[in-house]
């Protein structure tokens, strides 16, 4: 637990960069343990800065109200100017790094469940290619992997949407079609030809609020004028799939993360009226980040993808231009992904 902290009036205040480290986690967390978990330290140890860091300002910072914590006005005000000192500290680190090369690199890297169908052998080449690159991978959905490039936890982040509302430049790389699947069972598969109308009859698995798949199908059908029926809700896309196998519904999926069901005909894919959906890939950072050699590397072999052959044999993706996102953007930049 914080304390309130006395003002005290000290001409120089003596505060470290791991001080306002840990403080950033914290207010990002609103909780010491959250916060202790993510810099690997012991909650004592986190209270115990932050009691140092009071004692140095001379102003309460946090506050404690029943089980939850907040940020006082001058914690509200240094939570500004701590994540202006991690961006600063963090462009030292790849401008350091740059002179050394990839040598010694390291990339943060977060991404939707979905791109873990394609992206490991993307790292292993990127791995055997610089073998001392060091790489964090953090796998979320679509909300989770905005909020780590939000707050500067991570260098590049790769989604099928970038956002409407964040200055930040983004890379197509890649097709990534959606497609409707059924279990081969299913009254549907028999069909040659699916109206967007009689599939709303069938009972959908989705994913959670928050996944930009789920987000792209609300949006494809309220476009249409046609409602939809969501059944079961999960997390990912392999219980997505097994939902389906098992007879619970119809689901909107990527095609590339149904390759071996198809090859075993465990799934087929519909042919509804208006499907696939063509969305891209896009590889997103700020525009306010300078890129280390590492990411610029993964950068570039990402966008050498846009010359293979897209999954399913279909057509291949075509040289796609750099786009900046600011503001709410255009309507290709906002359902692109």
């Amino acid at each position: 637990m914080v304390h309130p902290t006395r003002p005290r009036h000290s001409a120089n205040m003596h505060i470290t960069l791991r001080q306002l480290q840990i403080f950033e986690a914290v207010a990002r967390h609103s909780s010491i343990s959250r916060a202790a978990g993510e810099l690997h330290l012991t909650q004592p140890a986190v209270s115990m800065q932050m009691k140092q860091l009071e004692e140095q300002i001379g102003l309460p910072l946090v506050e404690q109200i029943g089980k939850r914590l907040f940020l006082t006005e001058a914690g509200l005000e240094l939570r500004i100017h701590a994540q202006r000192f991690a961006l600063l500290s963090q462009e030292l680190k790849t401008a350091m790094d740059q002179f050394r090369g990839l040598k010694r690199g390291f990339l943060r890297l977060a991404v939707v469940s979905t791109a873990n169908y394609f992206l490991p052998p993307l790292i292993a080449t990127l791995s055997e290619r610089h073998p001392g690159m060091q790489i964090s991978l953090q796998v979320a959905n679509r909300e989770e992997v905005l909020a780590a490039l939000a707050d500067n936890r991570t260098d590049l982040a790769l989604t099928g949407q970038p956002p409407e509302s964040a200055d930040l430049v983004a890379l197509p790389f890649k097709d990534n079609p959606l497609v409707v699947i059924a279990a081969p069972t299913h009254a549907c598969a028999k069909l040659k030809e699916i109206s967007l109308k009689r599939l709303a009859r069938e009972t959908f698995v989705v994913r959670e609020p928050g996944s930009g798949t789920r987000a792209v199908i609300e949006r494809h059908f309220a476009e249409m004028g046609v409602e939809y029926m969501p059944g079961c809700e999960f997390n990912t896309n392999e219980a997505i799939k097994q939902a389906v196998q098992a007879g619970l519904g119809v689901a909107v999926v990527s095609l590339q993360t149904i390759e071996l069901e198809l090859e075993t005909r465990r799934l087929v894919v519909l042919p509804i009226e208006g499907f696939p959906i063509m969305r891209r890939w896009y590889v997103v950072h700020r525009s306010d980040k300078r890129l280390s050699a590492a990411a610029t590397a993964f950068v570039d072999l990402l966008q050498a993808q846009q010359t293979a052959p897209a999954a399913g044999g279909l057509e291949r993706a075509k040289p796609l231009p750099r786009q900046r996102v600011q503001g709410r953007g255009s309507r290709a930049a906002r359902d692109g992904g």
